[in-house]
């Protein structure tokens, strides 16, 4: 019989099928908490100190005060994954308020809760990296940086799911979020990147759009390449005429996209740059000075 999965709950490790928290927890409630989507390769944890660092700053824009230092929170991972067996994995880290009453006032929760689920994750196939996905600007937009920011990776993840019911209705693999102002912010999940005339460009964390590890190393790894990486504000006009785009994220890794609003980018296939991009990206994901070894 193959061997449950153990979550991570407050110290202690629990089989998957057992793995619960009280219905009096604010994550439940009100979404109040915040999270990271961790990835490991080859028994090496991509970037994982960049998340933890990632997590205690989410953390401190809600005033949730960790009860783990970030070695301990780095320790609790590693050994989440040794205890399960995995090498290859994605990690999901969840630090929630903790349990409360019905009341939304934080002060009432005493306790934070922390979780930590090791398993696997596969949000696009090899068929639609190699061929490029579909995508849509849709209606719903990211809220602006002086409200529920999605610089800070909270446990409120309506938003995103909204853009997502429209991407499925529409019959597409993701959807594109638009700033208050009309720029481009980000994917549900993922950021955006295009490439015109050979320059790199991202939208800025200004219209919302969070400061992503995978798009840290994809600029850096496209500087290396030789190719200029920028921060800008991106149209609609931007994306739809650019030479080539793509996603960009923990779990999605890097994705071309081919099409937006049955506008086709570039000739219809993914380009050049974001193919040497990925191709990279897949080498620095493997390298162990990249990350935390599982076993030492």
């Amino acid at each position: 019989m193959e061997r449950e999965l153990l979550v991570y709950i407050d110290g202690e490790y629990r089989p998957k099928s057992r793995a619960k928290v009280s219905v009096y927890d604010h994550g439940l409630l009100y979404g109040d908490g915040v999270f990271e989507g961790i990835r490991a390769y080859d028994g090496v944890v991509f970037r994982l100190k960049e998340h933890i660092d990632r997590l205690y700053r989410s953390a401190s824009v809600i005033m949730l005060s960790i009860p783990l230092t970030k070695e301990e929170m780095i320790n609790a991972v590693l050994e989440t994954l040794r205890k399960n067996h995995l090498r290859d994995a994605y990690i999901r880290l969840l630090v929630t308020r903790g349990v409360g009453d019905l009341g939304l006032d934080p002060r009432k929760c005493k306790k934070p809760t922390v979780i930590i689920i090791t398993d696997v994750i596969r949000l696009h196939s090899g068929e639609a990296k190699e061929n490029g996905i579909r995508t849509m600007l849709v209606w719903v937009k990211r809220d602006p940086v002086d409200a529920t920011s999605h610089e800070v990776k909270s446990l409120n993840y309506m938003n995103s799911i909204l853009a997502k019911i429209e991407a499925n209705i529409a019959d597409l693999d993701e959807a594109i979020c638009l700033d208050k102002n009309g720029h481009i912010s980000e994917g549900v999940a993922e950021n955006v990147f295009i490439v015109q005339k050979g320059k790199i460009i991202t939208p800025p964390t200004s219209t919302g759009a969070l400061v992503g590890i995978t798009r840290d190393v994809a600029m850096k790894l496209a500087e290396k390449l030789g190719y200029k990486a920028v921060e800008s504000n991106i149209t609609p006009t931007d994306l739809f005429t650019a030479d080539e785009a793509f996603f960009t994220g923990t779990a999605a890794e890097i994705v071309p996209i081919v099409e937006v609003n049955k506008r086709v980018i570039g000739n219809g296939d993914p380009g050049p740059i974001t193919r040497r991009l990925m191709q990279e990206f897949e080498k620095v994901v493997r390298d162990p000075k990249e990350g935390a070894p599982i076993y030492q």
